[in-house]
């Protein structure tokens, strides 16, 4: 199975879609920005995006792209199969005769079977994943990380007054 930088960053960039789209459209420049991904990439695969109605688009000032279904009925599988990303680990790309014998005649190579199982599997695993699963997800770690960078100061020892006067610099 190859799952290349095209699906990968398809997913990435709808997530950060879905983070962020609920104070209007997002810029494409802005998703480049955070994610690290060139805009005229991104330009492509919400082109493929927008034709399977997966994101919509607004166009001029203020403009970009918003969900064009709520992300909880937006999987994992929807996004990789629109950018047209390959799910397949069989090394003859699914076709049934994928072995040649010596004879001429083709068939399908001992392994065949185990490849498609997995496939189906792999699609099974993605469709079951929504990007609502992955926006919450993600939620939850900026929040976990955000309460981690928070420093956690120690313990204060209460001083009885008279070690608190004694300790002041203005103590006379």
């Amino acid at each position: 199975m190859r799952l290349t930088t095209k699906g990968r960053f398809a997913v990435t960039a709808m997530i950060d879609l879905a983070l962020r789209q609920q104070s209007g459209p997002v810029a494409l420049s802005a998703i480049s920005q955070r994610q690290n991904i060139s805009q005229s990439y991104l330009e492509q695969l919400f082109g493929k995006l927008r034709r399977h109605e997966l994101v919509g688009s607004v166009r001029g000032p203020g403009g970009g792209y918003s969900l064009a279904r709520l992300a909880r009925h937006i999987t994992v599988a929807d996004i990789i199969l629109a950018v047209d990303e390959p799910l397949d680990a069989t090394s003859c790309g699914g076709k049934e005769s994928c072995n040649v014998g010596r004879s001429g005649q083709s068939s399908k190579c001992m392994t065949h079977e185990l490849w498609t199982t997995l496939n189906q599997k792999m699609v099974e695993y993605l469709d079951s994943v929504s990007l609502q699963d992955l926006v919450d997800k993600q939620r939850m770690r900026l929040l976990h990380d955000a309460s981690a960078s928070v420093p956690v100061s120690a313990p204060r020892e209460t001083a009885r007054p008279e070690q608190a006067r004694a300790a002041s610099p203005l103590a006379i």
